[in-house]
């Protein structure tokens, strides 16, 4: 009677004795290098941040509400803001406007940090 060691039963993947170990290791070293720089691969850079809210202006009210509240939580300013939605009135905090009630997305009603970001809002 002999003795197998207790993987002996599993199926063996690659060239050689000891292969599935070596293809379990690669795989685990290329998944750790797609984590360039110590950051993952679904973080966000302050650039990439950027270049998404420098994306082409979107004319016209607002359709694609995920897309909206998207740029809204990468915290634009009021110019970035007014850059991306050229067509869509920005209501700051304190101005005055006009109590006509909207349904077609077209006039935001900003909420802003101590720092004078866009942190959230309604249409209105």
């Amino acid at each position: 009677m002999s003795r197998l060691a207790p993987w002996a039963s599993l199926p063996q993947i690659g060239l050689g004795p000891g292969s599935g170990l070596r293809v379990l290791l690669a795989t685990a070293a290329l998944l750790l290098s797609a984590c360039a720089n110590g950051q993952w691969p679904w973080s966000t850079s302050e650039a990439e941040k950027a270049e998404q809210m420098s994306e082409d202006a979107k004319p016209g009210r607002v359709t694609d509400l995920d897309g909206f509240a998207a740029f809204i939580a990468l915290r634009p300013t009021p110019e970035q803001f007014r850059t991306r939605y050229p067509d869509v009135q920005l209501v700051m905090p304190g101005d005055i406007t006009t109590k006509e009630l909207r349904f077609d997305n077209s006039r935001f009603f900003a909420e802003i940090d101590d720092s004078g970001l866009i942190t959230g809002g309604r249409f209105q």
